[in-house]
């Protein structure tokens, strides 16, 4: 334990109350990032506590990182130093909700499926169904930037998110937007606190549009011999006046590890068997609406597949589309379970790259020998997946020798890739971040200015900010 941790487990109890304070070594083990633990931990229950803990990390010139569930820890690069863990889950109220004006405004522990109960009591929701449903808050999955198969319809968070209350590294508490649909004044601030993981401000408070729930859903399943068919069925849903709610590419190797005990670690509830193939390339889509628009669907949807070469097709109700899609929204999780030294590349590529990204992906991987799982989004975003069965050290070798590959073929096709998850062994020989952005330097005054010390997830972020 550094000077500093030992200081900040000392004082700890002056800000928050001892029993919420933290200093055992066994229960820090729990808030370890890369296997780095902190000195101390410490559960606020308000705003005031949280900008009192990140003054006093500041004076003290200790590292911290806010968290909750957990979840997410592993995203971004090894910390440079961790003294202090923030933990967020004593926030965890709806503070208020209008359903006649569709807002919402909650803190940052509230779980995701605890705010999806309280909308659904009004029939309304989020389009927030987030890898780790159900462990996940709110805050941790709006700082760390992840999607959901449903931006394809209502886009990212970044598109509903009204307005933030957050800490900035100096303590300060400030606040960007607000809470109503329309609001004009000042800069959306807030909309950098997304994905940022925490380097810029630790979020106290979020506003959120929410949104009416559909009055029935169907699933759409078309396999395909290869890759090409199902992209090109893609296109042409693109190209066609319907607007399904989420549209995937799930490639044959997603079917054997959607069936496997790891799947049902994280998602208890098992898919009907055979919906997807492990010969098949599998273009799964979702849309809503009453019954004359879902009987469109299934109709104009079962026509483009064919005349794109579909080995089969299927639509899903209500009763099995859900079990289905719960564990197609749990790709990521599925997938680092299911392998001991999983790396997860994400690429965002122009929708007409996505046969060139993919060959390329799969090229590199098989080129190393590894084992590999894909799910490509409709609007160009590939999450691809090395899976390799064991953790040798030959193999690390592998796996960084095709992520390096993989990224320097990203940045020739114009795409945006980097690695959100892999072995931390790896963190130092990979470009988690992806190759040098040009906007670098614009993005380091904007640290400075919110974070002058570099106190908030020290190193984790792009550039190692």
């Amino acid at each position: 334990m550094t000077t500093a941790s030992k200081t900040a487990a000392a004082r700890l109890p002056d800000i928050v109350a001892a029993e919420n304070a933290i200093s055992d070594p066994a229960q820090l083990g729990a808030y370890a990032v890369d296997g780095i633990k902190p000195g101390a931990a410490a559960r606020p229950g308000s705003a005031e506590e949280v900008a009192e803990l990140v003054k006093y990390a500041a004076r003290e010139n200790m590292g911290a990182i806010a968290t909750s569930a957990r979840t997410k820890l592993a995203i971004g690069m090894t910390p440079k130093r961790y003294d202090l863990a923030i933990d967020m889950a004593r926030l965890d109220r709806i503070i208020t909700y209008d359903p006649h004006d569709l807002t919402l405004s909650v803190e940052p522990g509230l779980l995701l499926r605890k705010m999806d109960s309280a909308l659904a009591e009004h029939r309304q929701f989020l389009p927030m169904r987030m890898p780790y449903w159900n462990r996940a808050t709110v805050g941790g999955t709006i700082a760390s930037g992840v999607d959901t198969p449903m931006r394809h319809f209502y886009g990212t968070p970044r598109d509903y998110v009204l307005g933030m209350h957050f800490v900035t590294g100096e303590g300060a508490r400030g606040k960007s937007g607000g809470l109503v649909v329309k609001n004009v004044t000042g800069y959306d601030l807030h909309k950098l606190m997304i994905g940022s993981l925490g380097s810029l401000g630790i979020i106290t408070r979020i506003n959120f549009r929410t949104f009416p729930k559909p009055p029935a859903t169907r699933g759409f399943l078309a396999a395909f011999d290869s890759a090409d068919g199902a992209i090109d069925l893609r296109h042409h849903i693109a190209q066609s006046a319907l607007t399904p709610l989420s549209l995937e590419i799930l490639s044959p190797r997603v079917a054997e590890i959607f069936t496997s005990s790891a799947a049902a670690q994280v998602e208890p509830e098992a898919a009907p068997p055979k919906m997807l193939s492990p010969q098949h390339w599998t273009l799964t889509a979702s849309y809503a609406g009453t019954e004359n628009v879902l009987e469109r669907y299934a109709r104009d949807l079962g026509r483009m597949a064919n005349e794109s070469g579909a080995a089969s097709t299927a639509v899903l109700d209500d009763t099995t589309r859900p079990s289905v899609w719960g564990r197609q929204r749990e790709f990521i999780p599925i997938a680092l379970e299911s392998s001991p030294a999983a790396m997860i590349v994400k690429m965002a590529v122009p929708p007409m790259r996505m046969k060139d990204a993919l060959a390329i992906l799969a090229r590199e991987a098989e080129a190393g020998g590894l084992p590999w799982a894909a799910m490509a989004r409709g609007l160009g975003v590939i999450y691809f997946a090395l899976l390799p069965q064991a953790k040798s050290e030959e193999t690390l070798r592998r796996m960084a020798a095709a992520a390096n590959q993989i990224l320097a073929a990203g940045e020739k096709l114009e795409a945006n890739a980097w690695i959100p998850w892999c072995p931390a062994e790896l963190k130092s020989a990979v470009k988690v971040w992806g190759v040098a952005r040009g906007d670098f330097a614009e993005m380091q005054k904007v640290k400075k200015a919110f974070d002058p010390q570099g106190i908030l997830s020290p190193g984790r972020f792009v550039g190692g900010m």
